[in-house]
């Protein structure tokens, strides 16, 4: 796991570049300032470029443990150093902040259940010390990110947000805690929140503005990214008995940039509603892991080396959203997120990567 560094703080504040999001649709709330944490991370950039797309101003709060200083954009202000430090988010909030994205955090599932410490290090006392900190400084809007990992194994498909809540590893209940803290940070009249419940985020920036790889990622795509490129001798593949169409597991693929336009609607609601909301974020379509080997092979010109083992504990078969009410209350649907458009935009970073 990587060390949180320590405070250093700096601002970089030049005129907005072309993000890159000049044919999408944003909702018109009018200008805000817009704290971002882990706003160079994976998500969290993408979401900065929504945001400044928007007509947004953001201050961006990153230690650069996993983020990456590729991902910054000139016009954004940076607070450099762990936001779980007091000098650090009194920094942070200087800036009057309107509203907060909150990104930073572990997110290895498998990792949660080996190093559970250190996730309710980061993912709840980390997140309950910026939700206080929210508070007390009148920050009213609040946008979490959350995870499909608070539903456990699917009792019924597609998964909707009336499913019940049963975690199976640690980091989905630190989401879970997390999410009944906002409540009741609400309920006390606090803050006003949205929290959107990610299922398989996946892809890059169509028009190449985000530059960064994620780091140490166990999650399936960057891994077959790598062994298409020979930055790994092959992919692990666990499991080819599910009943499923191949026989590999299904599950929904998101592109990141669907997820960033969300975060942004997402945003409008809590401001313009005075209400919270919790929704799921999918594209509603499954892929299965051999799919999208297929497919990475295809658009890449490359095979990628792969090998069957067992399937892991707590894998089910299918894992598929129903993002009905994130359409219904958004005006929000994945619009980027077929297998064509997240392996193209994936494997343009990739492909010269060793």
């Amino acid at each position: 796991m990587a060390i949180l560094t320590p405070f250093g703080g700096r601002s970089i504040q030049n005129p907005a570049p072309n993000t890159g999001f000049a044919q999408r649709s944003f909702p018109e709330i009018g200008h805000m300032r817009v704290g971002v944490t882990g706003g160079a991370g994976y998500i969290g950039s993408h979401t900065v470029l929504a945001l400044l797309e928007a007509g947004h101003e953001v201050v961006i709060v990153d230690d650069f443990s996993t983020g990456d200083r590729q991902n910054l954009q000139p016009s954004v202000t940076l607070v450099e150093g762990d936001f779980k430090k007091p000098e650090v988010i009194q920094n942070f909030l200087s800036h009057g902040l309107d509203a907060v994205f909150h990104f930073a955090a572990l997110k290895a599932a498998g990792e949660s259940m080996e190093q559970p410490e250190a996730y309710s290090a980061a993912n709840v006392r980390g997140t309950l010390f910026l939700i206080e900190n929210l508070s007390r400084a009148k920050v009213r809007n609040v946008v979490f990110s959350s995870s499909a990992a608070v539903y456990g194994e699917p009792q019924y498909l597609p998964v909707d947000e009336s499913h019940p809540l049963v975690p199976i590893n640690y980091y989905g209940f630190t989401k879970l805690c997390i999410e009944q803290n906002l409540a009741w940070f609400s309920r006390l009249g606090r803050i006003r929140y949205a929290s959107l419940r990610y299922f398989n985020a996946a892809g890059y920036n169509r028009a190449g503005k985000i530059k960064g790889l994620e780091r140490n990622t166990a999650n399936l795509l960057p891994l077959v990214m790598e062994a298409a490129a020979g930055m790994r001798p092959e992919l692990l593949v666990f499991g080819d008995d599910y009943q499923t169409r191949d026989g590999t597991g299904i599950r929904d693929y998101v592109h990141v940039e669907d997820l960033a336009d969300a975060h942004v609607r997402a945003l409008e609601f809590i401001s313009d509603n005075n209400k919270d909301i919790t929704v799921n974020l999918g594209s509603e379509t499954g892929m299965s892991v051999m799919e999208m080997i297929k497919t990475t092979e295809r658009i890449s010109g490359r095979p990628v080396p792969s090998r069957i083992v067992a399937r892991r504990d707590g894998d089910p078969p299918e894992l598929i959203a129903s993002s009905a009410l994130a359409h219904q209350l958004l005006g929000w649907k994945a619009r980027y997120s077929d297998a064509d458009t997240i392996i193209s935009s994936m494997w343009n970073l990739y492909r010269d990567k060793k």
